[in-house]
């Protein structure tokens, strides 16, 4: 029986009708406080007429020398600031869909988003990316403003597509799901009566801006009145430094990733700091127990901030079910309950023929946040986004893939996937895609992806068959010779975002399988998580900067000390961490070194070796 919210007091955000677009929206916040700060980014502070300007402005240029209108899709190429927020507005002032890139992801993904969603135009600001979209660039000139919006476009309707994000894909190509302005404004309006979000609030924008959650933070903010606080991508990954962000802007509305939370979380009780001066700490994009919030609710409490859960997909608008979370549920400390839903979003739990409710079913996903669908892939939108027999007529609902069971108490709690998709620090992961790109290199005949949650952190683990003739070697250790010359942790660094990369490979000489002759996964041994050099003596650092370099990775993995040739990865280190070490290194040795630079090193050795050759490239 499907679960349905339907708060009659939640009927739509107070003077935003939900046939409006978020632009028009937007333009009524921006004539009721023209000199309220509307966004943030750390280097710039926009007025709410500022940034309405800003906009018109740009939307008028791209109307009138790119020929932008209604269906016409845009990437938006800018850095992480607060002229992201002014090109995603005038896009839709023009009429447009904007298609947000993230610049660290490979310059062949971003080629391919650019491509498969037959953008027209791309909007930068300085610098530029790097790499070609294949098409025209307009930038963003920051003394440009424009006090009148182009002519609203009287055709703007709730489901003309807003956005269009991509998501991973099984079959090793990521996918584009395109989101209309309704589902947008009917998520903000169910969610502004749940929360009671006022322009007194200030909001922390801390997810990618090609992440769903990004849409919540941004527009969550703007469309109530609040203030927007862009979070660097040096401060998204230091605890300490966002702690610090997050008091000095008095942030009331804090949106975090249950990852990212851990950490910050730490962080705070292990320095016996006071709790953030935050009315709502909303985590989403990954499964949340409640021993995960055992330390905080020890130290702070569950009053103030209030700790909510929120469950949701990219294809039914970001969020689709709220909880709020309890010290009384560590009483189950490892059930991940999820809540109920959202104001005018159905939850369904669909049992297979003779399943008992207990053990859960799929998810099915209804009601207003449901998109529009996967641009250029007809058959998995039908197959995925079904016609919904509970609903009106032409409404739909969403197979989410996710199994969960409904509870005597009537909230939902999160089992596990049905399928082979996984959620890592936020990010939904299609193990296929991973498993593709591999079996795409010369040196790999097959290969498995798993999602290994034995240790502290999540990772993921490649587990890769040999091309015939290649010896297997165990990739994280120094001295093993690289497969056909190309080390799998750089090759698909190339192709896939960091996020996508294992943490760590294992070789065997045959991959189990089932009697119908697929991936037995559940055979596959279990990840290794012993030092690499196992066996082998201790290597210690000799030069000074070895020894400066091991000092951070001893700090920042917590370990006692770090040798040589031990493994970043298998020692607990992940993309987050990575980001921490670059930036110590830089301060500590004054060495420009990169996130990419530290990513593909897997030892203090290897990553010496780069440096020294990366400044001996430069030099010639």
């Amino acid at each position: 029986m499907p679960m349905t919210s339907t708060d009659p007091t939640v009927n739509g955000l107070d003077h935003h009708p939900l046939d409006a677009g978020i632009h028009i929206a937007f333009a009524r916040q921006a004539r009721a406080r023209p000199r309220d700060t509307a966004v943030v980014d750390g280097s710039h502070a926009l007025t709410y007429q500022d940034l309405d300007e800003r906009a018109n402005a740009l939307a008028h240029r791209m109307r009138e020398t790119r020929g932008i209108g209604p269906g016409e899709r845009v990437a938006l190429g800018t850095t992480r600031s607060a002229w992201a927020v002014v090109a995603m507005l005038a896009v839709l002032k023009a009429g447009g869909t904007y298609v947000p890139l993230d610049r660290e992801h490979p310059a062949d993904r971003l080629r391919f988003v650019c491509a498969d969603a037959r953008v027209r135009l791309m909007v930068t600001d300085d610098p530029p990316p790097a790499f070609d979209p294949g098409v025209p660039l307009i930038r963003i000139a920051a003394d440009e403003r424009a006090p009148h919006a182009p002519e609203a476009d009287a055709a703007v309707l709730p489901d003309r597509p807003a956005y269009v994000i991509y998501t991973s894909g099984s079959t090793g190509r990521p996918k584009g799901v395109a989101v209309g302005h309704g589902n947008v404004m009917a998520l903000l309006a169910g969610c502004r009566g749940l929360f009671g979000f006022t322009e007194r609030d200030v909001w922390t924008g801390f997810a990618s801006l090609a992440f769903d959650v990004s849409v919540w933070e941004i527009w969550g903010a703007l469309l109530t009145g609040g203030r927007l606080v862009l979070v660097s991508d040096a401060v998204r990954r230091s605890p300490e430094d966002f702690d610090a962000l997050a008091r000095r802007e008095r942030a009331s509305v804090v949106n975090l990733t249950p990852a990212a939370f851990r950490q910050l979380s730490r962080w705070i009780v292990e320095n016996d700091a006071p709790a953030l001066p935050a009315r709502w700490v909303i985590l989403a994009g990954e499964s949340l127990t409640p021993r995960m919030l055992a330390g905080w609710f020890a130290r702070h409490g569950d009053e103030r901030p209030a700790v909510v859960n929120m469950y949701g997909i990219t294809e039914t608008t970001v969020h689709s079910t709220f909880r709020r979370m309890r010290r009384a549920d560590l009483a189950e400390p490892d059930t991940s309950l999820i809540g109920v839903p959202l104001p005018g979003w159905t939850i369904t739990v669909d049992l297979p023929p003779g399943g008992d409710p207990a053990r859960g079913g799929e998810l099915l996903v209804g009601g207003a946040g449901v998109a529009q669908g996967y641009i250029g892939l007809p058959e998995l939108t039908e197959r995925r986004f079904e016609p919904d027999p509970a609903g009106a007529a032409g409404s739909r609902r969403y197979r989410s893939g996710d199994r969960a069971r409904l509870r005597p108490d009537g909230e939902l709690e999160y089992l596990d996937r049905i399928d082979h998709q996984v959620k890592l620090r936020g990010y939904r992961i299609e193990l296929g895609e991973i498993e593709t790109v591999l079996r795409a290199h010369p040196g790999v005949a097959e290969a498995a992806v798993v999602f290994d949650e034995a240790g502290i952190e999540p990772r993921l683990v490649a587990y890769c068959v040999p091309a015939h003739g290649v010896p297997a070697h165990d990739e994280s250790a120094h001295d093993a010779p690289a497969v056909r010359g190309a080390n799998l942790r750089g090759y698909l660094g190339d192709i896939l975002p960091e996020y996508m990369v294992p943490a760590a490979f294992q070789w065997l000489p045959a991959m189990p399988l089932t009697m119908n002759g697929k991936v037995d996964r559940s055979a596959l041994p279990a990840p290794e998580r012993v030092r690499p050099e196992a066996g082998v003596p201790f290597a210690e650092p000799r030069t000074a900067l070895q020894v400066k370099i091991a000092a951070v990775w001893a700090e920042v993995l917590g370990a006692q000390r770090v040798g040589l040739d031990d493994d970043f990865f298998a020692l607990g280190g992940h993309s987050m961490l990575a980001v921490r070490i670059a930036a110590l290194i830089r301060e500590r040795t004054g060495r420009p070194v990169s996130l990419r630079t530290v990513f593909r090193a897997a030892s203090v050795r290897e990553l010496v070796d780069l440096i020294v050759a990366t400044e001996e490239a430069s030099a010639r």
